[in-house]
C-alpha cells in the first residue's frame, strides 16, 4: 500500500512542477512521456500488485532542493539518472506483463474457485440456536416487526453496522425465531463476500427452496437457467433471504435509505453483555468483581465482538482474535482508500478528528487520484463518506452543508491501522513500547508520527534522540512539549504538523515549537502547522518564502501578535488554505506581471487575515476562495461571489451594507460576524431574494444592535442561529421560528427580551407540532427542547 500511495505522490510531484508557472526544474520532454506512460501502466497493475517508486521521487525532489540551493546539477546528469529509473521500471513493466501473461488462466481459475466457494456453501447460517441478544432487544423487536408485517410486496430490510457490532448476531436470532420460521415457507442464508459467484448464490437459494433438487444437476446449468428456475420456485410462496454487509453505501442504492444502523453499546448495555458472557443468565456477579469489569467494558468503547471475546475467552489475547475479523474489511478495501485508511493512525487514540485537517493533509500527501472536474478537497471529502459508509470510520459531527465535520475512529480499528501502515512501511507511529526498538527502524520511515506521552519525562528524551537521523521522512507529526530537533537533516519533507490549530478543543494545551524561519528551509513543503510564540510583534517572514515551490497548507498558531506577510507570497501559486491564529497582514498584490504570475488560482481559505484591501483588483487574484476571515476597520471592501463561508470583525458595516455587500452572495453557506463591531447601527432590515443559501448565522457583540426586522422566507435555508452577547436587541422576530429548515436558536449573555422571546418561539412551534426546534439559553437558565 505503500507502493501504492508513493506512486500516487510521484505522478502529482511530476504534474505540479509541469503545471507551476515557474518550475524549479525542468525535464526532457521525451523523458517525461516515458516516464508517465510506466507510471499509468504501474498505477494500473497496482491496483492488483506491489511496486515501489521511492527512488524516482527521491530524485526529483532532491535535484530541486539542490537547484533553489544553488547547488548544480547539469541537465545531461538529471537526464541520466531519470533514465537509469525509467529503464528500471520498463524492466519491471516487462516482467509483469509476462507473469499476468502466464498466469492470467490461473488467475482466473482462482478467484472462480474462491468466489464460487465464499458465495456461500451452505443454506443455513454457522448456527440454528438463538444467540444472546443483550443490547441488540430493540432492534431485534424492530426487525421481527418488519418481517412479519403484513405487507405482501417485495421488501428488503438492510441491517449495517461495522465488524464485530453485532449484524450476523441480529440476523441469526431472526433468522431462527420460530415466528418467522412459521411466517416464511422458504429461508435462505446465503453468505456473500466482496468476490462472489452469482451461479453459486442462484445455487444456495434453490437447494434452500427444495430438497428434491440437486447440487450436481444445478451446478452444470447455466446463470440464466438457475435464475429463471430460482424464480419459479419462489414465485407465490413467501420467502426469507439474509445477507449481511459491511458497505452502508450498496444499502442506500437499493432501498433510498441507510435501513436498520446499528450503533456502539452504551456503557450499561456494555455491562449487561459482559455479564451474560461470563455468568449467563443463572449466576450473579460477585460484587468485588463488578467494578473492575466496568473499567474492562470502558475499554472496549461499545463494541459488542471486543466484549464478548473477553467474556468467552479471558485466557486469550482478545484484541488479537478481534483485529482478525476486522482485518476483513480493509482487505475488502479498493487499492484508493487504503493508503487514506491507514493514515487514520497519525491522530492520536479517542481523538475527535476534524476533517477540515484531515482534507488538508490527504491533499499534501499527494495519494488521491484527481478525478476532472472536482478539486483535491471534494475528492478526498468523497472518500471519507465511502470509508465512513464501510463503517470503519464513525461519523461523530456534520456541519450545516451536511458534510462531515468530525469523525472518531474506535481503538480496535485504529491498532488496525497502527499494524498494518508499520508492516507495510507506511507509516510509523512512536509508542512507548518502541522505546528499545533498533534506531534503524525509524530511519527508513518516510511518515513519523510521536504524541504527547503522560510519561513524557521518560518517554521524550527517547522519542526526540530517534529524530536526530530520518533522512528519508516526508511527514513528521508532533504533539508534545518542548523544543523540537533541528530540521536540518530533513531536507525532502513535505508535511510537517507540529502545532494544534484548536488548542484547547480536547482540554490539553501542548506546545511543539519552531519558528517559522526554521520551517521555511523545507523548500519541498506542501503542509506546514507550527507554533511560533515569539515576543516580537508584529512578526515578519523572509521574502525568501516564495522558494517553498509546492506549499498548499501555512498554518501559523500564535498568541503573541501579527505576522506580516511579504509581497513575495503572491508568487506562490501553489497555495490552497492560509490561516494564522492571531492575524496576518496580506499585502496589496504586486502591479503588473504576466498573465495569471500574481494570481492565486488554487487558494481556498484565508484566516485571520488583517487589514485586507479586498478591492477588485484583489478579488480577481483569488478568483477560487471560499472561506474568508477578516478583521479591519473599512468600509470599502468586495466579498467575492465564490465565498461559502465568511467571518467578519471590527469591519464597523452598517447594516445597509449587509444588503450591498453579503446578502446577495449566492454560495454563501456560513456568516459570523464575530467580533467587536463587525456591524455597527441599531435596526436591521432584510429583504426578500437574499441569503438564498445561508446555512449557519452568527451575530456577535453588535452591541448597537435594537431591532432586527426580517420574515421566515428571507432566511429560506437558515439551520442554525447563534446570538452572542447582544445587550440591546428587544426581541428575536417571531417569524425566524417559521423557517422549516430551522433546527436550533442558541443564546449567549443577550439581553433578557431577547431571551424571552425565544422561549416564547419555541412554544410557539411545539403548538404547530414542529418538536425539532431547540433552544439554548446561557449562562444556563433552562434548557430547552
Amino acid at each position: 500500500m505503500a507502493a501504492y500511495a508513493a506512486l500516487l505522490s510521484l505522478k502529482y510531484t511530476i504534474e505540479r512542477i509541469q503545471l507551476h508557472p515557474r518550475p524549479p526544474i525542468s525535464f526532457d520532454h521525451n523523458q517525461v512521456l516515458s516516464l508517465t506512460d510506466n507510471l499509468n501502466f504501474l498505477q494500473e497493475f497496482l491496483e492488483h500488485m506491489f511496486w515501489k517508486p521511492h527512488a524516482a521521487e527521491d530524485i526529483i525532489e532532491t535535484r530541486i532542493v539542490d537547484q533553489i540551493h544553488g547547488e548544480k546539477m547539469s541537465s545531461d546528469e538529471l537526464y541520466q539518472v531519470l533514465e537509469k529509473v525509467i529503464q528500471d521500471m520498463g524492466i519491471i513493466k516487462k516482467d509483469v506483463m509476462e507473469i499476468k501473461e502466464k498466469n492470467i488462466g490461473i488467475i482466473e481459475d482462482r478467484l472462480h474457485i474462491n468466489s464460487s466457494t465464499r458465495a456461500g456453501s451452505s443454506s443455513s447460517p454457522l448456527t440454528t440456536k438463538q444467540i444472546a441478544v443483550v443490547g441488540l432487544d430493540d432492534q431485534l423487536i424492530e426487525v421481527m416487526d418488519k418481517l412479519t408485517g403484513q405487507q405482501s410486496n417485495l421488501r428488503i430490510i438492510p441491517i449495517v453496522g461495522m465488524g464485530g457490532i453485532g449484524k450476523t448476531t441480529l440476523a441469526i436470532n431472526a433468522y431462527t425465531n420460530p415466528l418467522i420460521t412459521e411466517q416464511f415457507d422458504i429461508r435462505s442464508w446465503v453468505t456473500i463476500s466482496q468476490t462472489y459467484n452469482v451461479r453459486e448464490i442462484l445455487v444456495e437459494i434453490l437447494l434452500c427452496a427444495s430438497k428434491d433438487e440437486s447440487r450436481e444437476i444445478l451446478s452444470g446449468m447455466s446463470e440464466g437457467e438457475l435464475g429463471e428456475r430460482v424464480h419459479k420456485s419462489l414465485w407465490g410462496r413467501r420467502y426469507l433471504i439474509i445477507i449481511t454487509t459491511r458497505l452502508s453505501n450498496i444499502v442506500f442504492q437499493l432501498i433510498g435509505s441507510h435501513g436498520l444502523v446499528m450503533d456502539l453499546l452504551d456503557v450499561d448495555k456494555s455491562w449487561d453483555l459482559l455479564f451474560g458472557s461470563i455468568f449467563g443468565k443463572e449466576e450473579d456477579c460477585p460484587v468485588e468483581l463488578e467494578e473492575i469489569g466496568k473499567k474492562i467494558v470502558k475499554t472496549c468503547k461499545g463494541l459488542p465482538l471486543s466484549i464478548v471475546v473477553i467474556g468467552g475467552n479471558r485466557k486469550e489475547d482478545y484484541n488479537e482474535r478481534c483485529l482478525k475479523v476486522l482485518l476483513l474489511s480493509y482487505h475488502h478495501l479498493p487499492v484508493h482508500l487504503k493508503p487514506c485508511f491507514l493514515y487514520m493512525g497519525v491522530f492520536p487514540e479517542d481523538s475527535k478528528i476534524r476533517v477540515s485537517r484531515l482534507v488538508k493533509q490527504w491533499v499534501s500527501e499527494g495519494f488521491l487520484k484527481p478525478i476532472r472536474g472536482k478539486s483535491l478537497e471534494v475528492v478526498s471529502r468523497g472518500y471519507l463518506e465511502d470509508l465512513c459508509d464501510r463503517n470503519l470510520i464513525r461519523v461523530h459531527q456534520r456541519g450545516t452543508n451536511g458534510g462531515i465535520k468530525l469523525c472518531t475512529i474506535h481503538d480496535l480499528v485504529r491498532e488496525l491501522c497502527l499494524r498494518e501502515a508499520e508492516k507495510e512501511k507506511f507509516l510509523y507511529v512512536r509508542r512507548q513500547h518502541d522505546l528499545n526498538s533498533p534506531q534503524g527502524i525509524i530511519n527508513t520511515q518516510r511518515r513519523i508520527c510521536i504524541h504527547h506521552s503522560t510519561t513524557q519525562k521518560k518517554y521524550l528524551p527517547e522519542a526526540l534522540h530517534a529524530l536526530q537521523s530520518v533522512p528519508l521522512a516526508r511527514s513528521l507529526f508532533f504533539k508534545f512539549e518542548g523544543v523540537l530537533p533541528s530540521l536540518d537533516h530533513c531536507r525532502l519533507l513535505r508535511v510537517l504538523r507540529a502545532a494544534d490549530t484548536y488548542l484547547n478543543f480536547d482540554g490539553q494545551n501542548i506546545h511543539c515549537m519552531y519558528t517559522l524561519e526554521d520551517v521555511f528551509q523545507l523548500l519541498n513543503s506542501r503542509y506546514l502547522a507550527v507554533e511560533d510564540f515569539r515576543d516580537e510583534n508584529p512578526c515578519k517572514f523572509p521574502s525568501s518564502v516564495y522558494l517553498l515551490w509546492n506549499l498548499q497548507t501555512l498554518i501559523v498558531v500564535s498568541l503573541v501578535g501579527v505576522v506580516v506577510a511579504p509581497s513575495e507570497i503572491w508568487k506562490m501559486t501553489q497555495l490552497r488554505h492560509v490561516q494564522f491564529s492571531s492575524g496576518l497582514e496580506m499585502p496589496d498584490p504586486p502591479l503588473g506581471g504576466q498573465d495569471g504570475e500574481f494570481v492565486l488560482g488554487n487558494l481556498q481559505t484565508l484566516s485571520l487575515i488583517l487589514n485586507f484591501k479586498c478591492g477588485e483588483e484583489v478579488v480577481k487574484r483569488i478568483p477560487n476562495i471560499n472561506k474568508l476571515q477578516i478583521f479591519y476597520r473599512a468600509r470599502n471592501f468586495i466579498i467575492p461571489n465564490s465565498i461559502k463561508k465568511l467571518t467578519l470583525g471590527g469591519t464597523h458595516l452598517k447594516w445597509e451594507d449587509m444588503k450591498r455587500k453579503i446578502g446577495w452572495l449566492p454560495n454563501l453557506e456560513v456568516l459570523k460576524l464575530k467580533y467587536y463591531n463587525s456591524v455597527v447601527g441599531a435596526e436591521w432590515e432584510t429583504v426578500e431574494g437574499q441569503f438564498c443559501n445561508l446555512r449557519f448565522l452568527l451575530i456577535s457583540m453588535c452591541t448597537d444592535l435594537e431591532w432586527w426586522t426580517t420574515d421566515s422566507n428571507h432566511f429560506p435555508r437558515l439551520e442554525q442561529l447563534e446570538l452572542l452577547r447582544l445587550n440591546k436587541l428587544k426581541e428575536i422576530p417571531s417569524c425566524i421560528g417559521e423557517i422549516p429548515t430551522l433546527g436550533s436558536i442558541v443564546l449567549n449573555y443577550c439581553s433578557q427580551p431577547a431571551v424571552i422571546s425565544a422561549k416564547e418561539i419555541l412554544d410557539e412551534q411545539k403548538d404547530l407540532g414542529n418538536v425539532g426546534l431547540r433552544v439554548r439559553v446561557f449562562p444556563e437558565d433552562k434548557q430547552h427542547s
